[in-house]
């Protein structure tokens, strides 16, 4: 190393920022939000300073989504959004709902929440960037990059923003030439809108205790792919949902697949991740989804340009916590604001966005002492997103009874009691619902032909993931011990299915003993499918460092 290389201790000072309001995320919740803030600024002849900080590369670089937008949000948040160029070029043109045997497809009435009259068959990440670009032309500080991983509050406990991590710290924990000092964003109100599982939203969610009292949270995993088909058998507009094969009766599951611009496609497979059997892997089930002769017919000819995974929090109502503390709040998927039966949760995290940007605002320029925003929660129960999600809340655990009696059940709760059941079913952990190997039947995938399916690491290869490889891993096991005397021996290492991207190994010495878990960071593409689904919840995800993941261009 060159002497004329100096580098800073750990413990040098950090740099600080300061904003009135900061955005941790900029999905469509939090760029809503410091949209709507703004707004109000420029309506009211008010200053505001507002920032956005994003762990990916580019705004739009992490967020992926089927996505069929409903614009009810976009509609209140620009009203003039044709006319500003907003690509949603697609409007849905007709709605297909199948269930598929193993060599058969049955088309089914189309339940009504699946309804997609007047949506727009879109991309998550170029719309994000559109909002983006409406955000800063209105003064808001977006910058990509900056991966939230620290909390920072006062002497009273009450939040004053987040520090970002610091970059070139190596393997063994020293710091390299690489290494710079992170940055410390301070703000009178600060707005986690991480999206599912975020790493900080968990934290508060320990230390507020924003859980006691409802639901534990319920989640799936989404894995997708675009594809660019045959021009012969594209169709603009087309919206496809399946369900039943290849799912067994009592795992909740289904696919979207959508037409979208330019003869491509968007394809994807949904699996709760309070399956059973811990030999089901998501990623085998969808690539398996693939060649069933509906889908296989489809994707012939054509060519897979794009691959992700995510995990959607599903459940509802019933597990929304409490969304304000001292000193910030709670937007979009990070609070749980996905409709599970419309399968959809943009247009709410976008309307909760708003919603928390407007007590925000009042909670600010009418010289609040106190440090919580607590009238969010009430303007939400009075908005139309409370309304939507109260009227579905029973539907996604119904199916606990199986695939059948889920959809008689939500037949009638849709149809005959729209929504009004005087009961409301509740929710379970997933990472509980896992039973031991002893007690379950292997599951036999068939292996990846290259051409309909693939492997995982041809997969992420797709996803554009890269993490610098020196620095300290940022899935973190509480007991390294644990994943082999209880993962590896009573449930036969789940970690090597749940996990869509390859992460995790079990690696053994020339005579086959000693088995080792082996973690594989750089493949990582940020699901958090590994922190929910541990049986032992021995995996706790952290953030990398700002920029590292998937770089997903229009998922």
């Amino acid at each position: 190393m060159s002497d004329s290389i100096k580098i800073l201790p750990v413990s040098a000072p950090r740099d600080v920022m300061e904003y009135d309001v900061l955005i941790v995320g900029a999905g469509p919740s939090g760029l809503s939000c410091a949209i709507r803030l703004k707004q109000l600024a420029q309506e009211k002849n008010q200053e505001i300073s507002v920032c956005v900080i994003d762990k990916g590369s580019e705004v739009g670089a992490h967020l992926m989504s089927g996505a069929v937008l409903e614009p009810r949000a976009l509609n209140e948040l620009f009203p003039n959004w044709k006319e500003m160029d907003a690509p949603l070029k697609v409007p849905v043109t007709e709605d297909r709902f199948m269930f598929l045997t193993s060599t058969r497809a049955w088309r089914l009435p189309t339940p009504p929440p699946m309804n997609n009259h007047g949506n727009y068959i879109i991309s998550l990440g170029y719309f994000a960037k559109w909002l983006a670009t409406q955000a800063e032309s209105l003064g808001v500080e977006i910058y990509p990059g900056f991966a939230a991983a620290e909390l920072l509050s006062d002497e009273t406990g009450k939040i004053t923003g987040v520090a970002t991590g610091d970059v070139g710290i190596g393997k063994n924990g020293e710091p390299t030439e690489r290494f710079t000092r992170g940055v410390e964003l301070k703000a009178k109100q600060t707005v986690f809108a991480e999206g599912c599982r975020g790493s900080l939203t968990k934290m508060l969610f320990e230390r507020f205790k924003l859980r006691d009292g409802v639901d534990p949270q319920t989640y799936a995993l989404g894995i997708k792919e675009i594809w660019e088909i045959d021009p012969g058998k594209h169709k603009t507009g087309l919206t496809l949902h399946t369900i039943g094969w290849p799912m067994d009766q009592m795992t909740y599951g289904g696919s979207w697949l959508y037409h979208w611009e330019n003869n491509l496609v968007s394809i994807g497979f949904v699996v709760a991740l309070d399956y059973q059997n811990p030999y089901l892997s998501p990623f085998e089930e969808f690539q398996r989804f693939k060649q069933h002769p509906l889908i296989r017919n489809l994707l012939e000819g054509g060519k897979r340009i794009s691959y992700g995974a995510r995990a959607l929090s599903e459940g509802g109502f019933q597990s929304i916590p409490r969304l304000t503390f001292p000193g910030g709040l709670l937007v979009g998927d990070a609070a749980g604001f996905l409709n599970v039966p419309k399968i959809k949760g943009n247009h709410t995290a976008m309307k909760s966005g708003m919603v928390a940007a407007e007590a925000l605002f009042d909670h600010l320029t009418k010289n609040n002492t106190t440090p919580e925003a607590t009238d969010y929660r009430s303007r939400l129960e009075a908005s139309w997103l409370w309304d939507e999600l109260y009227k579905v809340r029973n539907v996604r655990p119904s199916f606990r009874a199986g695939l059948i009696g889920g959809m008689i059940y939500s037949a009638i709760d849709t149809v005959l009691l729209r929504g009004k059941a005087p009961w409301t079913f509740a929710n379970h952990a997933d990472h509980l619902q896992t039973h031991m190997a002893k007690d379950c039947v292997k599951i036999d995938y068939p292996k990846p032909d290259g051409i309909i399916s693939f492997d995982r690491l041809s997969s992420v290869f797709l996803s554009n993931t890269n993490h610098e490889e020196d620095q300290p891993p940022h899935l973190k096991l509480r007991d390294p011990a644990v994943a082999i005397d209880i993962n590896l021996t009573l449930y036969d290492f789940p970690e090597g299915r749940y996990c869509p991207a390859g992460v995790y190994e079990i690696m053994r010495d020339a005579a086959g003993k000693n088995p080792k878990l082996v973690i594989n960071a750089q493949n990582c593409v940020h699901c958090k499918s590994c922190d929910i689904k541990d049986p032992t919840q021995n995996i706790d995800w952290c953030v990398p460092e700002g920029g590292g993941g998937p770089n997903y261009q229009g998922m």
